[in-house]
């Protein structure tokens, strides 16, 4: 499964960085001089097909406003960082080393587990892992909605990726439309 551990937003200045949005809760390890990045145009291209990844070295990074500023090898002006704006950087979820917190969970692991009240009644599925100021959501696509679930122990007391499944314990409330 791939994994996006970054997006480039857009160029900056003329000399060719780029404006990175990190996806990944690990940048200084992703996003370091001498890394090789695997980067995917947005687009496809005019046969329909997938567009073919493309692997970059990168020369240097620096934080900016909340996101990062990266130089890549051969990029070197500003036509060439505007064509990769919108290019998303992946990694393989193989690569990924297991979690030391038996209690942290990486997103692609939630998704597409079921959820399920203490009761065992069936809530949905989770959908999606959203980060926010506040803290992390579990999207999750029930009959015929999604409810957002905050992903706290108070509220989720159980995740089991064995088993395939998330119990909850929501407050009342939480679950009516």
């Amino acid at each position: 499964m791939e994994l996006v551990v970054g997006r480039v937003a857009k160029s900056h200045g003329v000399r060719g960085e780029l404006v990175v949005e990190v996806r990944t809760d690990s940048p200084d390890e992703r996003f370091v001089p001498g890394a090789r990045l695997r980067g995917r145009a947005p687009r496809r291209g005019a046969s329909g097909d997938a567009p073919d990844d493309r692997v970059f070295t990168v020369e240097s990074v620096r934080e900016h406003s909340g996101r990062l500023l990266v130089r890549l090898a051969d990029i070197a002006d500003r036509t060439a960082a505007d064509a990769l704006r919108g290019t998303l950087f992946l990694i393989d979820s193989a690569d990924l080393p297991p979690s030391a917190d038996p209690d942290e969970y990486y997103d692609h692991e939630l998704e597409g587990l079921s959820v399920q009240l203490v009761d065992g009644t069936e809530i949905g599925v989770v959908r999606e892992v959203l980060h926010s100021g506040a803290g992390e959501l579990l999207a999750v696509r029930g009959a015929d909605r999604e409810i957002l679930i905050p992903f706290v122990t108070a509220i989720v007391p159980t995740v089991s990726i064995a088993e395939g499944r998330v119990v909850i314990d929501p407050p009342e409330g939480l679950l009516e439309v």
